[in-house]
């Protein structure tokens, strides 16, 4: 972990950082946050992850307390002080500190900001090689496309995929696959790209948004539409995006093989096409 905490006013060693204990983010969950990826010293898709910041924020509706302008320059200041070169910024919002009572605190009450950062190296064997995925009922609540940190039916089914020796756990209501617990999932059939349309039941998320961008530039077909079950089972290919994952092969789906067992094509050249735009 870094050794400093950005506060939105100031840079504060990590161990002298504190939050309020009545801080909403510690008692309801009350906030949001992102996870932005650093690769040789800059933000990966900066623009995207603040623009789904601030739209998580109205959507709660938290009054962002800080311009897109201020935040990024905090977070430059953070990353130089840390003097991080690859890896994640944490960037989280409460609704700020004030009595617990589950209404809104009366207007005055500042959000709170914090920020820190994390060397993270890129997963270069489970890229190469690909990953086992398990299978979880998606419990969550229907707004899952608000990046809250509401996460602890995320943090359950991750455990589950832990405890089974999987990389991750993919979400699935009835019949329909959604998302995974901190990644999107999609799938090859007949050289066609699916995914989960973008609605209340997924997170929107920046890298599945890079690669439905990719695959459209490279003549991939592309299908935003729900699958099932039973269409992952029989894939030709599947694959995780998100921030720390890029576009990962899964190879294996509750101890099924993906397809032939290992990374396929298109998911091949998706990730190749992905290391040229974080190198561009």
């Amino acid at each position: 972990m870094g050794t400093y905490v950005w506060t939105g006013d100031e840079l504060k060693q990590r161990d002298g950082a504190a939050v309020d204990v009545e801080d909403r983010g510690y008692n309801f969950g009350d906030g949001i946050y992102e996870v932005f990826r650093v690769y040789g010293g800059r933000l990966f898709e900066e623009e995207a992850h603040w623009d789904r910041l601030i739209r998580s924020a109205a959507e709660i509706r938290i009054d962002l307390p800080y311009t897109v302008e201020e935040l990024s320059f905090g977070i430059s200041s953070l990353m130089k002080a840390d003097r991080l070169t690859d890896g994640i910024v944490y960037l989280q919002v409460s609704r700020g500190a004030a009595p617990r009572g589950h209404a809104f605190p009366p207007s005055g009450v500042r959000p709170t900001v914090t920020a820190f950062t994390k060397d993270m190296a890129r997963p270069e064997a489970a890229l190469r090689d690909g990953v086992s995925v398990v299978t979880q009922p998606d419990i969550r609540w229907l707004r899952c496309d608000i990046k809250s940190l509401n996460l602890l039916p995320n943090v359950l089914a991750k455990q589950a995929a832990s405890e089974a020796g999987a990389w991750e756990a993919v979400f699935h209501r009835g019949d329909t696959v959604t998302e995974g617990s901190s990644s999107n999932v999609a799938i090859v059939q007949d050289g066609t790209l699916r995914t989960h349309p973008a609605n209340n039941l997924i997170l929107h998320g920046i890298t599945r948004a890079a690669a439905l961008r990719i695959a459209g530039s490279v003549g991939i077909a592309v299908r935003e539409e729900a699958f099932t079950l039973d269409e992952l089972y029989a894939a030709d290919e599947a694959m995780l995006l998100g921030t720390t994952v890029e576009i990962m092969p899964i190879v294996r789906v509750d101890d099924r093989a993906v397809g032939q067992g290992t990374p396929g094509p298109v998911t091949r050249q998706l990730h190749a096409e992905f290391v040229k735009l974080i190198n561009h």
